[in-house]
């Protein structure tokens, strides 16, 4: 097993990067162009505790190497099952995921935490473990495992990069919104 693990402060605040995170994967995002489909299963909030538990289905474009992909028979898309609990008292989000595509090859598992370090700024935690399910043969799982790795750290630059561009879009919009309904509320209370 090998684990990759990052860390990043965004100079947001947490309800700014909590709210934008479901809008990761969107067109603001010219980094996350191999998400094809973000699929929903489920969506619940504990009475008890006014966590939100959600349930999603993403559908990659498949970015293995060409050679394996032959090997393994030609997948075009390969799925992840992610669960996140937006905890509102805490201050935080917790994403967990686990590749579905080719799970009986290797286990990918990743957790990704965001908490507020200040007013304006968030921290940004993944920690992913990589195995690679190959029997007894210990220089091959080293091998898809280093590879895994490093395929993790540049996605993970790029992934902070196109948040990074989801957060700035999304603090733009919010703004022109307010600016919309103050003008709004004027407007009624000269009338």
């Amino acid at each position: 097993m090998k684990v990759f693990s990052s860390t990043h402060t965004f100079n947001y605040s947490w309800e700014e990067v909590s709210t934008a995170n479901w809008r990761k994967y969107c067109p603001w995002n010219d980094k996350s162009t191999h998400v094809i489909a973000v699929d929903t299963l489920a969506r619940e909030v504990d009475p008890a505790t006014g966590i939100l538990r959600t349930e999603r289905l993403i559908t990659c474009k498949q970015s293995a190497p060409e050679w394996l992909k032959s090997m393994m028979g030609c997948m075009e898309t390969s799925q992840v099952f992610e669960t996140s609990y937006v905890d509102p008292a805490a201050k935080t989000v917790t994403m967990v995921s686990q590749n579905i595509t080719w799970s009986n090859l290797v286990n990918v598992q990743e957790t990704v935490v965001y908490r507020p370090l200040s007013a304006n700024k968030t921290q940004f935690e993944q920690d992913a473990r990589i195995t690679a399910l190959c029997g007894g043969w210990q220089r091959i799982k080293n091998s898809i495992e280093d590879s895994l790795v490093t395929r993790f750290r540049e996605n993970a630059v790029k992934g902070k990069e196109g948040f990074e561009c989801v957060l700035a879009m999304s603090r733009r919009v919010f703004a022109e919104e307010r600016e919309k309904e103050r003008q709004r509320s004027e407007g009624k209370m000269m009338a």
